[in-house]
């Protein structure tokens, strides 16, 4: 049998040989075996393993679809996440020192979304198998806070209840200061008879909130999250960060990035989670596609106490950008784009006076194209900081301070 060397990680996780052959679970280093179905390795055996394998510290990782890098040691994930940026960054002609990751600990997952699909006996809950749509039920998972882990018969019941015998809804669980909220996508219609039963089940698991299908079913309490002095409500299946260290680290390097700002427009706003700590020391002008989110953000602004003004607009910054004339008004922005980036929002930021840019990015190929732009129009970028939020996946995020040269 044919032993293959692996040269390096690819950008999904998996070992990559000469050739090139893929061989999932392989690291850098290692010689291996296996069955070779077209560029991809089967039934792979270690022959000679790396010193940065490890143990997986969770009982599912062999067959769970959720990570990808349990079998690697921290030191080794987080050299490669660096690199992963640091390439990205080389592949523009950009070169910046950057910092080891700060990564978010196990069992701190406040969001995950379940698969669920009905059974003879009842339904089965969980995440998908590598490369399967079959479901893998996850009762020992690490990366889950053990309020989400805790939930997982009530995920269950939710589909006996809702699930199509063919179908499969995913379950969108978020914890929340006051409970849990639930999102169900994909169940069948509302009826009484499933009205009934969701108010059970709330009240016997005690859920803040229970979605189907995009409308709010139910609600015993609002699900409140904390954003520095403010309460958010979020609208249902709203995007948060996934944990609350990773967004900790993120609007610490925001505010590290924008000292004592005048004025801030903060694009990709979301429901506030950089406006909302950045209207402790100045107004903002919050931008965000979905009107649900803006409404929530202005909200938890006007319950909240000691801010500056926050103003905000339900935009589509993909297909009409703020100009620069409009940005000209704020001498600092944050910029938070989807994984897809902002080249057209960029561009304007481009031929902008905003003084200092702070950019997220949870794709660190369209951060190094973006930031590429705002090189070339006359922004020095001054830092990077790498945030590993998901951990143990090939995810990896980052914030940076650009600013405008003299």
């Amino acid at each position: 049998m044919e032993h293959y060397v692996i040269q390096r990680l690819g950008q999904h996780g998996d070992g990559i040989a000469n050739g090139p052959v893929y061989a999932p679970g392989a690291l850098p280093g290692e010689t291996v075996t296996g069955t070779l179905d077209g560029d991809r390795l089967r039934d792979i055996r270690i022959v000679t393993p790396s010193d940065n394998r490890v143990k997986p510290p969770c009982s599912h990782a062999r067959s769970c679809g959720g990570c990808q890098l349990q079998h690697a040691s921290d030191a080794f994930v987080s050299d490669w996440k660096k690199d992963v940026v640091r390439q990205a960054l080389a592949a523009q002609g950009i070169a910046i020192d950057l910092n080891d990751p700060i990564t978010s600990p196990a069992l701190s997952r406040r969001r995950a979304s379940f698969s669920v699909r009905r059974t003879k006996k009842g339904a089965m809950a969980g995440f998908h198998m590598k490369a399967s749509d079959t479901i893998i039920p996850v009762p020992n998972c690490q990366l889950l806070h053990p309020d989400l882990t805790a939930a997982l018969p009530m995920v269950e019941t939710l589909g006996a209840l809702g699930a199509s015998r063919k179908g499969e809804v995913s379950v969108m669980l978020t914890g929340s200061d006051l409970g849990l909220d639930v999102a169900v996508t994909g169940g069948k219609d509302m009826d009484l008879d499933l009205h009934q039963a969701l108010a059970e089940l709330a009240r016997t698991h005690d859920l803040a909130r229970i979605s189907w299908n995009g409308e709010i079913a139910l609600q015993r309490r609002a699900p409140v999250l904390r954003i520095g002095a403010a309460e958010v409500t979020p609208p249902p299946g709203a995007f948060l960060q996934a944990t609350k260290e990773g967004e900790t680290a993120l609007i610490e390097a925001v505010k590290q990035a924008l000292t004592q700002p005048k004025s801030v427009v903060d694009l990709f706003a979301g429901c506030g989670t950089f406006a909302l700590p950045m209207a402790e020391h100045a107004p903002v002008h919050a931008v965000e596609g979905d009107r649900d989110m803006t409404n929530a953000l202005d909200q938890a602004w006007r319950n909240a106490k000691g801010l500056k003004r926050i103003t905000h607009e339900a935009r589509d910054l993909f297909r009409n950008p703020l100009i620069a004339e409009e940005l000209n008004k704020f001498d600092a922005a944050v910029i938070d784009p989807p994984r897809a980036g902002a080249a057209a929002q960029v561009a304007e930021l481009a031929k902008s006076t905003v003084s200092r840019i702070a950019h997220v990015s949870c794709n660190p190929a369209t951060f190094a194209r973006d930031t590429a732009t705002l090189l070339r129009a006359g922004y020095d970028l001054e830092w990077v900081r790498v945030v590993d939020q998901f951990r143990w996946s090939t995810h990896v995020e980052l914030v940076a301070l650009l600013r405008r040269n003299n």
